[in-house]
């Protein structure tokens, strides 16, 4: 339920122009080079030879094949490019290198995880921590993700849990606890996961939004959690969003008409809007302008901010990776 909530990182892609000068002049040399010349062409715009950070990498990686932090840049730098496959052939090259780098494992497992080999991954994973390596608790943090994409949420529990044991004061394995608990449908126990990574990072907007789907079922609480994150026209929103996903179509009408009322203009709330209206036949109503809440329900919501002790939204905080 939870997956479409949340956000994922983005790969940017990005091609130089330079080799494109060089197939130019192909043409010109004599017939007997033209198929060498158009395979270094090829293969320079294969392996991003005109990006000046990669030649950079690939000289230093050249001269130091021991250099571990200069061979995981240029894996990065290829995953940035686009040429993911380079990139998880560079990090097998520094497994083997270094079988007992835990960031090598962790690169490999989210790069195959970004080419959708979630599978591969967790086998990769699960070789490397079988092993008597050092562990870390962000590769079973990591390893639990990709059997929840895998939907073995039972096994994938077990190594959130291990990745919580290990590092109890970690904000984000304790949301990736329980988000795993929120796919099985557990979402007291969810809550549970999602406030303790709301008390070790109370800036947390990821573990706050979760949280708020977790506890959907006491809408008034929900509406509170929200609320504290930004503003009451997104926290309808937000509940309208998770009974949409369970087809409360009426429900989630009610709620949108309320964020409407807030907010005329709230482009999400009037998408979601018109996507219910397609799904119970209904025809799209948007509240007048003069329907906004007046007074007591704009006091009653800075008086529950600051219970909450918060004078203003907090400000979003950098979310580490392994964080959904």
């Amino acid at each position: 339920m939870t997956g479409r909530l949340l956000a994922v990182l983005a790969l940017l892609s990005a091609l130089c122009s330079c080799a494109h000068h060089a197939a130019k002049h192909v043409a010109r040399r004599p017939d007997t080079l033209q198929p060498m010349m158009r395979r270094q062409v090829m293969n320079a715009v294969d392996a991003g030879e005109g990006d000046l950070e990669t030649r950079r990498l690939r000289a230093r990686v050249a001269s130091d094949p021991a250099d571990l932090k200069s061979r995981l840049e240029l894996a990065r730098r290829y995953d940035d490019l686009g040429y993911p496959e380079l990139a998880v052939e560079h990090c097998r090259v520094a497994a083997e290198r270094f079988p007992s780098a835990p960031a090598v494992q962790e690169l490999l497992a989210r790069t195959l995880r970004a080419m959708g080999l979630p599978k591969e991954a967790a086998a990769s994973l699960d070789g490397y921590l079988a092993s008597a390596r050092p562990l870390s608790p962000a590769l079973y943090s990591w390893l639990g993700i990709l059997r929840d994409d895998l939907k073995d949420f039972r096994s994938a529990e077990q190594a959130h849990r291990k990745a919580v044991e290990m590092n109890p004061r970690s904000d984000v394995f304790h949301n990736n606890l329980g988000n795993n608990l929120l796919l099985q449908n557990r979402a007291a126990e969810a809550a549970v996961e999602f406030r303790e990574a709301l008390r070790l990072s109370p800036r947390s907007d990821v573990a706050r939004n979760n949280l708020g789907v977790a506890i959907a079922s006491q809408p008034g609480e929900a509406i509170l959690v929200w609320e504290s994150a930004g503003d009451p026209a997104s926290a309808h929103n937000n509940l309208a969003v998770v009974l949409m996903e369970q087809e409360k179509y009426q429900e989630a009408r009610k709620e949108l008409e309320i964020a409407l009322g807030y907010r005329r203009d709230h482009p999400a709330a009037l998408n979601n809007l018109r996507l219910v209206a397609q799904a119970d036949g209904a025809p799209v109503t948007v509240p007048a302008h003069n329907q906004n809440p007046g007074f007591w329900k704009r006091f009653g919501h800075s008086l529950r901010l600051a219970l909450l002790g918060e004078a203003e939204p907090p400000k979003s905080g950098a979310a580490e990776s392994a964080s959904r």
